[in-house]
C-alpha cells in the first residue's frame, strides 16, 4: 500500500476512535457546554467536524482548484449527540470513499492552497482529533485523552512539515496539540497562530 493509499483507512480509523471517546459523554448537555478554549459549544464543535468531513469529500469530488462547493451541512431538528456521532462516522466514510475513487493527482481548493485527495483525508483526520480533544475537555476538563500516537504521527508527517524536529516526552499526540495551538510543548509557548500545508508531497 502506497503512502497516499492509507489515508482513506486512517480517516475512518480516526472517526471510530473519536466517536468511541465521545460516546460516554452523549448524556451530557452538549449545547450548553463550551468546547475547550473555543467560542463554540461541544454541539457546534461536533457539527463543525461533520461539516468539514463532508466539505473535504465534496472538494475532492468537485476537483476545482480555484472554487468551493456551494453547500453546507446542518443537523435536523431530531439530531442528538448519539446521532451526531453516527453521522460523523458516515461522513468519514464519505470522505474515505471520495479519496479512494478520485485520481490521486486531482486537486481541490482549500484556503491553505489546493490539495490532493490524500491531503484532504489527512485534514479530516486532524479535524477529528483536535476537535475531539476540544469537545472532551469541555465536557470533562481533567480528561487525559490525547490523539493516538499512530494517527498523530501520520498527520504530522503529511500536513505539518514545519513542526519542531523533536520527540516530545509526552509523544506525538502532544506534538499535534502543540502545532494546532492547543497546548505548549516543553519550553515552547502555546501557539496563537498556526496552519497546516495540504499541498501534494
Amino acid at each position: 500500500m502506497g503512502e497516499d493509499d492509507r489515508w482513506p483507512l486512517l480517516v475512518q480509523e480516526a472517526s471510530k476512535v473519536c466517536a468511541a471517546a465521545l460516546a460516554p459523554h452523549t448524556g451530557s448537555d452538549w449545547k450548553n457546554a463550551n468546547a475547550r478554549d473555543l467560542n463554540w459549544s461541544v454541539w457546534d464543535t461536533v457539527v463543525h467536524v461533520n461539516d468539514d468531513l463532508y466539505f473535504y469529500a465534496a472538494q475532492i469530488l468537485l476537483a476545482d482548484r480555484s472554487d468551493y462547493v456551494c453547500f453546507e451541512l446542518a443537523p435536523d431538528d431530531h439530531a442528538t449527540p448519539d446521532r451526531l456521532l453516527a453521522a460523523m462516522n458516515m461522513n468519514a466514510q464519505l470522505l474515505a470513499a471520495a479519496a479512494t475513487v478520485t485520481h490521486p493527482q486531482s486537486l481541490g481548493q482549500h484556503v491553505y492552497g489546493a490539495s490532493d485527495p490524500a491531503g484532504f483525508a489527512a485534514m479530516g483526520v486532524v479535524e477529528l482529533l483536535v476537535h475531539t480533544f476540544d469537545a472532551i475537555r469541555g465536557l470533562e476538563p481533567l480528561s487525559q485523552w490525547r490523539p493516538p500516537e499512530s494517527l498523530a504521527r501520520a498527520v504530522l508527517a503529511r500536513l505539518f512539515p514545519h513542526r519542531p524536529r523533536m520527540t516530545p516526552d509526552a509523544g506525538q499526540g502532544h506534538m499535534l496539540l502543540y502545532v494546532t495551538g492547543r497546548s505548549p510543548l516543553g519550553e515552547l509557548a502555546r501557539l496563537t497562530e498556526w496552519r497546516w500545508y495540504g499541498s501534494p508531497i
